[in-house]
């Protein structure tokens, strides 16, 4: 069973207690999603903390130009949100898609709130995760600003080696700033030196 997935991915935080098991899982929505399908499109409000089963998500914007920038990736075990939405019910300038079929478990504000108010282990359990995606968020920031493009990329590719085999170039590109064609051009010097 799915749920099972994310009380194994809450152990890393928190011991659960059965009493606090049943509490999320009667509170989670399951779904299956097809590839290139939408959990969040811009415009709408972002109803779901979303955690993935299975599966790879991108987060992103389009600028005028019809340009893609990724701004997150979330694969097996992670959380993906438009956080700002979903806490202020603003809405989202962002699009959450499917890159692959995935199988996700959602929970809604009003029943995070709850586990919150009556369950404070779940409050310091999403208080970490939520720390740990702003470091990730605070080290990618100061890469682009301080790294060129092949330290970005290499940084990438150690920090995330199960995505860099399973993203397209043009994925992986657009999260590093650079185009498709001048990744490939990375690529092939990395290839090369490690070759010597």
């Amino acid at each position: 069973m799915n749920i099972d997935k994310l009380l194994y991915h809450f152990d890393n935080f928190i011991q659960l207690n059965e009493v606090e098991k049943n509490e999320l899982s009667c509170r989670i929505i399951e779904k299956s999603i097809k590839k290139k399908q939408f959990i969040l499109q811009k415009n709408d409000v972002c109803f779901f903390y979303t955690f993935v089963v299975s599966g790879l998500f991108k987060m992103y914007t389009v600028d005028q130009n019809g340009t893609e920038y990724n701004l997150q990736f979330a694969s097996e075990n992670e959380w993906i949100c438009d956080i700002n939405s979903f806490h202020f019910k603003k809405n989202s300038n962002l699009y959450i898609e499917a890159i692959e079929p995935s199988v996700i478990l959602q929970i809604d504000k009003p029943n995070l709130l709850y586990l919150f108010t009556h369950f404070p282990k779940f409050e310091r359990a999403f208080r970490v995760m939520i720390e740990n995606k702003y470091i990730e968020l605070e080290n990618r920031l100061l890469q682009n600003i301080s790294q060129n493009a092949e330290q970005r990329y290499n940084f990438f590719v150690n920090e995330y080696p199960n995505l860099s085999n399973r993203l397209p170039n043009t994925q992986v590109a657009s999260y590093l700033g650079i185009t498709p064609e001048f990744l490939s051009k990375i690529r092939k010097n990395v290839i090369k030196r490690d070759k010597y």
